[in-house]
């Protein structure tokens, strides 16, 4: 009889066991969960008092309503910093002071009495039109620090501004140094040095004076040199500093290097194309160049490309500004080409590539020396054609390889292209994942490698200082004997 009821004894206690323990299962996960929250939660960010304790702790009936309750009551509390990515901190960066010459005065804007900054939430002084906004990036991200202070706390962003350089992971210099290029590079009689000189002798010694400077010997600094053309002569002094360029086509590899810079995109001078729905058989131009064509440097290929092309069937190449309608005309062509060629120019990168994303036109990239923003995070061959530049001249290569490319592969990456387009695009105010927040969360992943930087020169300061104490402490004749 005992033998016969075993089983249903056993299935009875491992039921009771089985309950039990899903029970306990339950509640330690809740709790463990609650304690996850609390240490991972930004302490600048979130008020500990407003988290929704009693909530986690109450009796457990129903997992399922206990979930949704705790997460309705999460998101209706009052916890500034909190979202899809609120794991992730801001940058933290100082914004030097620096005087108005240096940055807004550039693009016309008068200071007033002492303000060093331009009111913002009353009027945003104006970049410089035409080719100038393709290096316009150090005015994107001045005005995004400046507006640190009052944009709304609940909402998406990379990058804060602090006020103690202490607390800072990183410190930036708002000098506008393409615009003071593309303004101010000429020599004006009597003069002996052009005003973009002035400024940057100017702010190389402002920032040598600086403490923060000083400090850190300037490696956790960041320089904006976007224009291939600017700091010309600054550059090499302030050597230890992250730039912020374009790519690394007129510098040696001792004063920038992929190591420590961040290469930033142009900003498209065409327009973007908003609503695409134009598709393969709806774009009758199969490859698309228009532009400078008689380069120097690495450059000279765009005249070899274009003897091999220009007579090519469903092939535009052609020379072209911004004269005289040329962004208009550009604009026209891209949004209505299947594939647009980015070919090197006077450097390894140009503002077309950047056009060609806007215009949803799949890139052809020729330029063995580029280097493309955020490639660490950013997978271009999903969305566009590399070729060797030893390739592209060969006879019929370049135009075999893009007519063999079907309307499969090529909707694909023209899907692709339209969810990335917005990693490229400056505004004001930054939106999430735009140019400006995707350029302070490059200069985020720099942030362990100038730590370790800094921690590794600060080894033996303490033991330097001891030495240089004992030195000073002896009679001069014991140094000498």
């Amino acid at each position: 009889m005992a033998d016969r009821n075993s089983p249903h004894l056993v299935g009875f206690i491992s039921r009771k066991f089985l309950c039990c323990l899903f029970t306990l299962t339950t509640f330690f996960f809740i709790f463990s969960w609650f304690f996850v929250f609390r240490s991972t939660g930004q302490p600048q960010f979130i008020d500990h008092s407003l988290l929704p304790n009693s909530k986690l702790f109450s009796t457990i009936e129903n997992n399922e309503e206990t979930q949704t309750s705790v997460q309705n009551e999460i998101q209706s509390s009052s916890i500034p910093y909190l979202n899809c990515d609120s794991n992730k901190m801001p940058l933290k960066v100082f914004m030097y002071d620096m005087p108005p010459e240096f940055h807004f005065e550039l693009v016309g804007w008068k200071a007033e009495g002492d303000n060093v900054w331009p009111d913002i939430q009353t009027k945003i002084p104006e970049y410089p039109g035409g080719l100038n906004l393709q290096h316009s990036i150090e005015y994107w991200l001045t005005l995004d620090l400046l507006s640190s202070r009052f944009r709304d706390p609940k909402g998406v962003y990379s990058a804060v501004r602090v006020f103690n350089s202490s607390e800072a992971d990183v410190v930036f210099v708002p000098f506008f140094s393409s615009v003071s290029y593309n303004r101010h590079s000429k020599l004006v009689r009597p003069q002996k040095k052009s005003h973009n000189k002035l400024l940057q002798e100017k702010l190389v010694s402002y920032l040598t004076s600086q403490e923060e400077w000083k400090r850190s010997g300037g490696r956790d600094h960041i320089v904006i040199a976007h224009h291939p053309n600017s700091m010309l002569d600054a550059r090499m002094q302030l050597w230890p500093a992250m730039f912020i360029l374009s790519d690394f086509g007129r510098y040696p590899p001792n004063v920038a290097n992929v190591e420590k810079d961040v290469i930033a995109p142009y900003r498209h001078v065409i327009g973007s194309f908003i609503n695409d729905s134009s598709g393969f058989d709806d774009r009758p131009t199969l490859l698309y160049f228009q532009g400078a064509i008689y380069r120097k440097d690495g450059g000279i290929i765009r005249q070899e490309l274009y003897y091999l092309l220009k007579d090519e069937k469903d092939v535009h190449f052609s020379f072209g500004s911004i004269q005289k309608g040329g962004i208009r005309e550009a604009t026209k062509g891209m949004h209505s080409s299947k594939f647009c060629l980015n070919i090197a120019g006077d450097t390894p990168s140009s503002n077309r590539l950047f056009d060609a994303i806007a215009s949803h036109c799949v890139p052809v990239i020729i330029s063995d020396e580029i280097e493309l923003p955020y490639e660490d995070i950013l997978n271009y061959s999903e969305f566009s054609i590399s070729v060797r530049m030893s390739d592209a001249v060969k006879e019929n290569f370049l135009i075999k390889l893009i007519r063999s490319i079907g309307k499969d592969e090529w909707t694909r990456m023209w899907n692709k292209l339209k969810e990335i387009e917005r990693f490229f695009e400056y505004q004001y105010p930054s939106q999430q994942d735009d140019a400006v927040q995707m350029i302070w969360q490059a200069v985020a992943r720099k942030v362990p490698a100038i730590k370790l930087k800094l921690h590794r020169s600060q080894r033996f300061d303490r033991s330097d200082v001891g030495r240089e104490r004992t030195l000073t402490s002896v009679p001069w004749s014991k140094h000498n004997s």
